[in-house]
């Protein structure tokens, strides 16, 4: 039902004559849950779906805007997905963060409906698993008791409906959207549901090759369901009332600008160059170009293959500047490295972000070696 809303809006041009009356169900449930809820809009919301999936983005820095090609579209840039190399193709992924501490895992599904259109489904999850619940260690009668001790998950899902066509617009034109689904849970102390939509473009010309996308481009709305029995003890203790009352979470529309070109060496060389302007409109954030209003984040991947069946991989991103213990700056960015094979089908992509730096420095955060390694493997069929 939603892949044939978003293709109904996809009749129009460029897709975005959405009626104000198709809003009204909107309207009235965050009528409901701000007469009876907290609205905020953080600055950092639903920030699982930005760390990124499958080894080759993740391997050149998150650069896919326009270049994704395979089911990882779905998440990238929905508009991708008319590029398939085969009719159906799917993606699974799996990464550890922070030495293992945080799971991130990916799964996607994509089929060509026909010449001109694509659809797939996508299933993301990032957690925290066992956690230790130590409220309870001491006992009534001031004893440590371990069996007190409760275990317990924090994670983030999204479920991703996604479909692509080619336009008729412009020839080379592309034009896909997401409807997202997300579910958020803090064991048994909270739930947060979420809706969110996203719309891309594609564009080749010649060697030359465009992408962009708007994220959560009607803003996303997580509805948060706090248990308060969970919290009434420590809401007494701390006088803390907010933390038995629900709320509404809103996540700001983002922008994502990409451009490619191909390069040959040889018949049996060749490259792509690339680069992401991840564009947010929240005010000032710690990236290279920033202001009160606009923040620009950028991204830069290369990828360099040979007869398509290996590839090496590189990228740089999360440009930021660090303030040491002693109040000096300086400029860091993230280098991401990645390679992969491709036979019959078969696509293994592996990637190895965060890499440690040995450059001496007494800011710990950034002696820790907190490398991440990506594995995620691909499938093409007919």
């Amino acid at each position: 039902m939603i892949i044939s809303l978003i293709k109904y809006y996809f009749q129009y041009p460029l897709f975005m004559s959405f009626k104000a009356s198709k809003l009204w169900v909107l309207v009235l449930w965050l009528g409901y849950f701000q007469a009876s809820a907290q609205v905020a809009a953080p600055k950092y919301s639903n920030e699982f779906l930005n760390i990124g999936v499958g080894g080759r983005a993740l391997g050149m820095g998150n650069v896919q805007a326009a270049i994704v090609h395979d089911a990882t579209a779905g998440f990238w840039n929905p508009a991708g997905l008319t590029q398939l190399s085969q009719k159906n193709n799917l993606v699974l992924m799996h990464s550890e963060l922070f030495a293992g501490i945080v799971k991130n895992d990916y799964a996607s599904y994509a089929m060509s409906l026909d010449t001109n259109s694509a659809f797939a489904v996508s299933l993301i999850r990032t957690g925290v698993d066992d956690i230790a619940d130590t409220r309870n260690l001491i006992n009534e009668y001031g004893y440590i008791n371990y069996d007190n001790i409760q275990l317990f998950s924090v994670a983030d899902y999204a479920l991703l409906l996604s479909y692509a066509r080619q336009s008729s617009l412009l020839k080379g034109l592309r034009l896909g959207g997401n409807a997202k689904i997300i579910y958020r849970n803090v064991g048994d102390f909270a739930n947060a549901y979420g809706f969110g939509l996203d719309f891309g473009a594609q564009l080749d010309c010649g060697k030359w090759h465009f992408g962009l996308i708007s994220k959560d481009i009607t803003t996303t709305f997580n509805a948060w369901v706090h248990n308060p029995d969970k919290f009434r003890e420590s809401a007494v203790l701390t006088g803390d009332t907010l933390l038995i009352k629900n709320s509404v979470e809103i996540t700001l529309p983002r922008l994502i600008a990409g451009f490619a070109r191909d390069i040959r060496f040889s018949d049996k060389i060749s490259a792509l160059a690339a680069a992401d302007l991840d564009i947010t409109f929240d005010g000032q954030r710690n990236v290279l170009l920033r202001s009160g209003l606009i923040s620009v984040d950028p991204h830069l991947g290369l990828e360099i293959n040979y007869e398509h069946l290996v590839y090496i991989r590189g990228g740089l991103s999360n440009v930021q500047q660090i303030k040491n213990f002693d109040q000096t700056q300086l400029w860091r960015a993230q280098p991401n490295f990645g390679v992969g094979i491709s036979t019959n089908g078969f696509v293994l992509d592996l990637a190895l972000s965060r890499l440690a730096d040995t450059t001496p420095t007494n800011n710990f955060s950034e002696n820790s070696n907190l490398s991440s390694v990506i594995v995620s493997l691909g499938y093409s069929f007919d």
